[in-house]
């Protein structure tokens, strides 16, 4: 069973490594383009490129807690 619980914590931050890297890639071209347009917006750009950082994040939470949870840490 440790085998699927291990499977299960890898994919929680595998996948949510992979869907951040998707979004930031359309984020940071889109707001590559408005930065020529509009140099003031750079503070809302990097914010907007930072929030989807926060899935990895709760990725990583997802897989800690199945680890801690079969005992394995």
């Amino acid at each position: 069973m440790s085998m699927w619980i291990a499977i299960g914590a890898a994919a929680a931050i595998g996948l949510t490594a992979l869907a951040t890297a998707w979004a930031q890639s359309k984020i940071g071209s889109a707001g590559a383009a408005v930065l020529a347009e509009k140099p003031e917006l750079a503070g809302t750009v990097i914010i907007l490129v930072a929030i989807p950082e926060t899935m990895v994040i709760l990725g990583f939470i997802v897989a800690l807690s199945l680890i801690l949870r079969a005992g394995g840490g």
